[in-house]
């Protein structure tokens, strides 16, 4: 993410304090809306250990679990800006997890709005920093527990992707791509070809969801 980007995802995500706006955004986090992140991999391309998007979805954590991540980020290593949150998060993961952009900059917001984290100035950088007030402090210790835990999940997440070695799929993934790609624009594809390309992929991931 670019310096701008950020710039315009937090213009577009810090309001002020506003009691309504913070119990909205509260309320969504607590469903857990959204919090499944990015599946990274350290090569890009597909899900899980294997890359970005794809791998076996699902939440990966609550929104409690991930305030309390982000809390327990600060704690220990502050002032961070957003991008450096998601850097952390994936370097504890193996490279295996991190929350998306959208998903982070609000609850930064949040944060800040709760007064559990607050700006901090930096001449140097043009990125907003947060770090931990008092307040912030106060919830750390209180939940430290909790967040030993999920930063144990985060630990199991590193450990299962240094055990999976993603090459032969990555290369089994492309050879596929570029097999249904090219099939696709020869002057003989149809829509019957591209019927029978797509029943085979999706038995193929039947295949693998049973394995």
């Amino acid at each position: 993410m670019t310096i701008r980007q950020e710039k315009t995802t937090m213009r577009g995500c810090h309001r002020g304090r506003n009691p309504a706006r913070i119990a909205a955004l509260a309320a969504a986090f607590a469903a857990g809306g959204g919090f499944e992140g990015r599946s990274r991999g350290r090569h890009g391309g597909f899900g899980g250990p294997f890359g970005e998007g794809g791998g076996r979805r699902g939440k990966r954590f609550s929104g409690d679990e991930l305030r309390l991540l982000v809390l327990g980020l600060l704690a220990q290593d502050a002032p961070q800006h957003g991008y450096q949150l998601i850097r952390s998060f994936a370097e504890r993961s193996g490279d295996a997890y991190s929350p998306s952009p959208g998903v982070l900059y609000p609850l930064l917001t949040l944060l800040a709005d709760m007064d559990l984290i607050a700006e901090q100035t930096d001449e140097g950088s043009a990125r907003r920093a947060y770090a931990l007030t008092a307040a912030g402090k106060a919830e750390v210790a209180e939940k430290q527990a909790e967040i030993d835990t999920a930063f144990a999940r985060l630990a199991a997440m590193a450990d299962q992707a240094g055990r999976a070695d993603p090459a032969p799929v990555r290369r089994a993934m492309m050879n596929l791509r570029t097999a249904a790609v090219q099939r696709m624009t020869t002057g003989s594809a149809d829509a019957e070809t591209a019927f029978s390309i797509a029943e085979i992929l999706d038995e193929a991931a039947r295949k693998i969801e049973r394995l």
